[in-house]
């Protein structure tokens, strides 16, 4: 498996050499074979390109098996004219990656803030109301005069019906229960329409139990109690803000994991931003991007029929908990050790697995 390696702006080169680690004990440990090649996006690619993201990159993202982005600083980049690409953005469209896979669990050893749970947010990736992603060309936010400004929302059955797919898929293979959260009661038609293609893809899943939510209601119900929850299913913006929602109740945003998967490529990307404050001093938490590359192994190994890397995947997720478990961690999730030697002793795992 070939892996394009992006390491990011502020802590990512820190939580994106921590992840390596980790990866180079896996693939010895497993005899998977693994080639990482590296390259530049973000405040060091626009440094030495002139634009975060360089001509020619795209092309390898697609000839690799998966891609590793670390957190860029995309607040920063505002003007895509002046070479300042949002890297996250410019992969998810030019890849179709159309389903956004965020896990969130407790972990033993960390308590979370409202009990155990372990749950999935599949979110749309590709439409909705982001202006960035949904428009082939231009912006799809529209300033009319000085003082009016339009967004425009983009729904179409297609992509309705294939992150569908993604989740019951996902649920099938889990505790069998699918939760589709929506604004219909407002956002009759575009909503409505995301409600029908859920169910159609329950159809072909019976044994997957279904309910559904409205959005506002669904923030106080995974408060309250997200135990009994499995896989969540939802439109773009209201997936970005609920699954950093459900990462934060387990106790911190940085035990979630993120995969990005289309039907050809899939990225792994940590949950968080680039945090610039804490960048250099090695006790920024490198297991978000640690479990997301846990997610791209398992994702290449599903579909290429290689169950190493699926054995290599569950090994890491289960370092990770056990590494919690024993205060093998930064001091953000109640360990002990920094950055570089969080990766170290998960490595140290992995090889002891």
């Amino acid at each position: 498996m070939k892996i394009l390696i992006l390491p990011g702006d502020g802590i990512g080169p820190e939580i994106t050499a921590a992840t390596l680690v980790v990866l180079r004990a896996a693939s010895a440990r497993f005899n998977l074979g693994l080639e990482t090649v590296e390259d530049v996006v973000g405040q060091a690619s626009l440094a030495l390109h002139g634009t975060t993201v360089r001509p020619g990159l795209l092309e390898a993202a697609r000839a690799a098996d998966g891609l590793i982005l670390g957190p860029a600083a995309t607040y920063d980049f505002k003007d895509e004219a002046r070479g300042e690409i949002n890297p996250s953005m410019y992969f998810r469209k030019n890849m179709d990656l159309f389903a956004n896979i965020r896990p969130a669990r407790t972990y033993k050893g960390f308590p979370g803030r409202v009990g155990e749970f372990d749950l999935v947010v599949v979110r749309e990736n590709t439409e909705g109301f982001y202006a960035d992603r949904n428009m082939e060309q231009g912006n799809s936010e529209l300033l009319v005069t000085p003082d009016v400004v339009i967004s425009l929302r983009r729904v179409t059955r297609a992509c309705c019906a294939r992150v569908a797919r993604s989740a019951f898929d996902l649920a099938n293979q889990r505790k069998r229960r699918v939760s589709i959260v929506h604004k219909a009661n407002v956002l009759k038609i575009g909503d409505g329409m995301f409600i029908e293609e859920c169910h159609k893809a329950a159809r072909e899943f019976p044994d997957v139990k279904v309910d559904d939510f409205i959005i506002d209601a669904m923030m106080a119900h995974v408060v309250r109690d997200p135990g009994k929850f499995d896989v969540i299913v939802t439109t773009n913006m209201f997936g970005d803000i609920l699954s950093d929602l459900t990462a934060e109740l387990s106790g911190s945003i940085g035990l979630g994991g993120s995969l990005n998967a289309g039907t050809a490529h899939a990225m792994a990307q940590a949950a968080h931003g680039s945090a610039p404050d804490i960048a250099g001093k090695n006790v920024a938490n490198p297991f978000s991007l640690i479990l997301s590359a846990a997610q791209l192994l398992a994702w290449h190994g599903l579909r290429s029929q290689n169950r190493a890397l699926v054995a290599a995947a569950r090994a890491i997720d289960a370092g990770v908990a056990t590494a919690v478990a024993a205060g093998e961690a930064t001091h953000e999730i109640g360990g002990r050790l920094g950055t570089r030697e969080t990766g170290d002793a998960m490595a140290a795992r992995i090889r002891a697995t």
